[in-house]
């Protein structure tokens, strides 16, 4: 019995110099791969649903109560909110290609899929998150609103002075946007692995 034990080794048997063997160690280092793996899956998610959340509900009030109105002046001339609707991407360019902003947005969120099966970083959970939470939140609305499925038209409603109107998911892609670039500046991978140019 004790020949079997040494040879397939014991997960939580310390040897002589009170370490774990290196056998449980090798089985332990998996099972925390996959833990730490889930954990950034589960920030993914979490910060995808509450971007999607906050774009869903924002927009919802906004054709509620904005919709049809005058424009609500919050900070004098430089931002007000006004109601829209953009057939194109996000802040208003490309309106004759509805369907194919809506075919982009579905890969995204296939691409973004994809890459959380290898996710190990935090810093990359977060900005994947964003992204998927403002491609789902856009993408809501091309399936769902007029003028038909895959050609709806996204609710804009943030107005800064000479810029063009955007919603929270289009702030949610951009934000997830700029943190990949710094994260990818920084040499970090979604595996967790850092590399040097």
């Amino acid at each position: 019995m004790a020949e079997a034990e040494r040879i397939i080794g014991t997960p939580d048997t310390p040897d002589d110099s009170g370490e774990h063997t290196a056998a449980a160690g090798a089985r332990q280092a998996p099972e925390q791969a996959r833990a730490g793996r889930g954990r950034r899956i589960a920030v993914l998610f979490a910060v995808a649903a509450f971007a999607y959340a906050l774009d869903l509900i924002s927009k919802t009030l906004v054709v509620a109560k904005l919709e049809g109105h005058e424009p609500i002046k919050l900070v004098g001339d430089l931002l007000e909110l006004h109601a829209i609707r953009n057939p194109g991407a996000a802040f208003g360019f490309g309106g004759a290609f509805t369907v194919i902003f809506t075919l982009i947005a579905a890969a995204v969120i296939v691409v973004i899929m994809r890459l959380a099966r290898k996710l190990y970083s935090f810093p990359w959970a977060v900005a994947l998150g964003l992204l998927l939470g403002g491609a789902l939140g856009n993408l809501t609305d091309r399936i769902f609103r007029a003028p038909g499925v895959f050609e709806g038209q996204v609710v804009d409603f943030i107005a800064p002075k000479g810029f063009a109107v955007f919603n929270l998911a289009d702030s949610a892609i951009v934000c997830g946007g700029i943190l990949i670039v710094l994260l990818s500046f920084r040499g970090l991978d979604p595996d967790g692995t850092v590399h040097k140019d």
